[in-house]
């Protein structure tokens, strides 16, 4: 268990505050701890790679870590009467978490077929996960200033940009990875 691997976890416990302080409508906290695990995501991927600390537990633990926060998110701010005055529509919502079931049957097939072991993101994909990170911290500073009408018009924007996105690196996946290994190997 070294550094990175740790702050993997830290942001893993950070997920239940987060959807704690949403809950309770502090929205300020919730915004304030989201940000923090997204400094420790930094973090652990920093000091990863500077000191060479990547592990294979970390190859996992991190991943996780960041799709448990989004996922807690996204679907705490779809629950209607959560937040005062933007709410993520759940058909985006249901996207994003598609999206990454899709990803995750993908690799898991092509890993039983052929035994492919790495899957690097495209930067498509790359983009889509900054741009729902950004719509997520738009949409917790609609909520916390509700008298600032660009802030609101600012989070549905990008929860739209999102939408779109999610699909776009969707449909690239599957392009990628079926073009990449549409035939079985030879013998």
């Amino acid at each position: 268990m070294n550094l990175p691997n740790l702050l993997s976890l830290l942001r893993m416990g950070l997920v239940p505050l987060f959807v704690i302080a949403l809950t309770r409508g502090d929205m300020g906290e919730a915004l304030v701890i989201f940000l923090v695990a997204g400094v420790t995501d930094a973090l652990d991927g920093f000091i990863a790679r500077f000191w060479a600390q990547q592990t294979l537990l970390g190859t996992y633990l991190d991943p996780a870590a960041d799709k448990l926060l989004m996922t807690a998110a996204y679907v705490a701010l779809a629950i209607e009467g959560l937040t005062p005055v933007f709410t993520i529509p759940l058909w985006v919502t249901v996207l994003v978490i598609a999206r990454d079931v899709l990803i995750v049957v993908i690799a898991a097939a092509f890993y039983a077929a052929y035994e492919v072991k790495t899957f690097p993101p495209t930067m498509i994909s790359k983009l889509t996960t900054a741009v729902q990170v950004i719509a997520i911290g738009l949409v917790l500073l609609a909520n916390l200033l509700p008298e600032q009408g660009l802030a609101a018009d600012a989070a549905e924007w990008s929860v739209y940009l999102v939408a779109f996105l999610t699909v776009a690196s969707g449909v690239h996946y599957v392009y990628v990875r079926g073009s990449s290994h549409g035939t079985p190997p030879s013998d």
